[in-house]
């Protein structure tokens, strides 16, 4: 018994160790032995940024359309079947120009391996047969859900690499995103990296053509104009934009890249955003500067071009360079944008809120009121009702709160007024179950049994019913964080958090009492 009982007790302050350890960052940061972080406030308690984004999804058809139309194209070429014209019209529709003869094999076409397309009108005339198509309205409507979802999810990862911990990123109505940022100081440096669309191509320059003329009389078929930046003048002002005449076929993709990271290079070429490609990319990587030994190879972003390096031999490891004078914090976000992947679509801002630390102040001091006020009512009916036993119980119940904090704190959890709400909860339950072991010592002590006996009886007998009911609440407390969000999944975590360390605390911590008081034989009578 004697042994059992020192392992227990040594396990015990051994948990209370590694929680002082994990919680007092929280009250003294800065110490090299402990942790960098301690527990996070949510948007509600420290304020940040809120968001509401809504999707062009129009957009995400016009490129869904575009694609198409490449596919099509190939498959024309493949079967040859000639056609005199393949467009997308002002309305979206996608045109085939062809003769009479072959818009019969057209049709069969579209109808065999473009599914997704229907037939929305034909003319025939002298010059040959025209034919109108557009996706099908189930095909239209999985096209804007998945431009939605695909939104935020790439949000989400982008987010996530920015650093904010416990966001709120969900979908609200059909095409629409809500996104919270808490703590964030630097709302305008969120919001470019959220709406930048990321569209990463790789584009030859035309260094024969005439790139003023271009400007001023627009570019020749088949080439555009494109804008960079010549580089960063004293004092970190930026200089003049620089025009590029570029060939309009895109090369290669930001499909290709499979991760991007910042590297630093010598003075002269300073920071720059190295990416790794992919199988696929490798590959065409390889043959596109195979090709175009000599030529000046555009990265382009969202339509500017970053760099023009020169290809100066075949580049067959699958890695590429983007340089362009960045600062740290413009190669980061870049690095973040490429790797997290590019927005199907692009979104715009509807609502924009800014919670103050004044309202955060606010929130802190009532929800840290409604937590002393509950604790203080509940640790005074458990003297006042079961004496010794209720005072043991409030020393399992302090040490509770300690526990879930530590815990909260070590897997750096974000504390929100819901969550608050969870440990007031939390207690009411752990008081529940000292009130449980409590009522059946008591009952075995009307019995007669000895103190030994109604403790081990009581326990016995009651921690079926502890377990039964905590279990329960946990596996509610599960489906919330599962299908729950923002201040809904700060509750359930609180709650399942608090549900693990009453275990420890109400039956763990004063079974240990009990037992070391019997084993000293100075529990000749029971306060309960």
């Amino acid at each position: 018994m004697r042994q059992s009982l020192v392992i227990r007790l040594v396990l015990l302050l051994v948990c209370l160790v590694a929680a002082v350890i994990y919680l007092a960052p929280s009250f003294v940061p800065g110490l090299w032995f402990l942790p960098e972080n301690g527990i996070r406030l949510g948007l509600d308690l420290q304020g940040g940024s809120h968001l509401v984004l809504e999707v062009e999804v129009g957009k995400a058809v016009e490129n869904r359309m575009r694609r198409v139309r490449s596919a099509l194209r190939d498959e024309l070429r493949e079967r040859d079947i000639a056609f005199k014209g393949l467009d997308i019209s002002d309305t979206g529709d996608l045109v085939v120009a062809a003769s009479t003869e072959n818009m019969e094999r057209v049709r069969d076409l579209l109808s065999t391996e473009f599914p997704q397309l229907e037939v929305s009108g034909s003319r025939t005339g002298a010059g040959g047969a025209e034919l109108r198509a557009v996706f099908a309205p189930r095909e239209l409507d999985n096209i804007r859900n998945f431009a939605v979802d695909q939104t935020l999810e790439t949000i989400r990862n982008r987010i996530d690499q920015f650093g904010v911990t416990e966001p709120t990123i969900q979908r609200q109505g059909q095409r629409d995103i809500l996104v919270q940022l808490p703590g964030i100081q630097d709302p305008e440096r969120a919001k470019a990296l959220i709406g930048k669309t990321a569209l990463l191509e790789f584009k030859l320059v035309d260094e024969r053509g005439d790139v003023e003329q271009a400007v001023r009389s627009g570019p020749p078929p088949g080439r555009e104009v494109l804008y960079g930046y010549e580089g960063t003048a004293s004092g970190g002002v930026r200089r003049e934009k620089v025009p590029y005449l570029l060939e309009a076929r895109t090369l290669m993709t930001g499909d290709a890249i499979a991760d991007a990271n910042v590297r630093r290079g010598d003075q002269l070429e300073g920071l720059y955003v190295e990416l790794a490609l992919n199988s696929v990319g490798s590959t065409a990587f390889d043959r596109l500067t195979a090709e175009n030994v000599g030529r000046l190879l555009a990265i382009v972003l969202d339509g500017r071009v970053y760099s023009a390096p020169q290809i100066r031999e075949r580049i067959s490891g699958g890695v590429a360079s983007i340089t362009g004078n960045f600062d740290f914090q413009e190669a980061r976000d870049l690095a973040i944008v490429l790797r997290a992947g590019a927005l199907p679509a692009p979104v715009t801002i509807l609502e924009e809120r800014t919670v103050g630390p004044s309202l955060g102040r606010d929130s802190v001091q009532k929800g840290i009121f409604s937590f002393i006020f509950g604790s203080v009512l509940v640790l005074v009916f458990m003297v006042a009702y079961y004496r010794g036993a209720g005072l043991l119980a409030d020393v399992a119940l302090v040490l509770n709160i300690f526990f879930m904090m530590a815990v909260l704190a070590g897997f750096e959890a974000v504390l929100t007024l819901p969550g608050i709400a969870g440990i007031i909860l939390t207690m009411g339950m752990a008081v529940d179950a000292n009130v449980l072991i409590n009522e059946r010592i008591r009952e075995e002590v009307r019995n007669g049994k000895s103190p030994r006996t109604a403790v081990d009886t009581g326990y016995e007998r009651a921690i079926p019913a502890i377990l039964d009911s905590n279990l329960t609440t946990f596996l509610a407390g599960v489906i919330l964080f599962q299908f729950g969000t923002g201040p809904v999944r700060g509750f359930a975590v609180t709650l399942c958090v608090g549900i693990l360390t009453t275990v420890v605390s109400a039956v763990y911590g004063t079974r240990i009492y009990y037992d070391y008081r019997l084993a000293r034989r100075n529990l000749a009578r029971l306060s309960v």
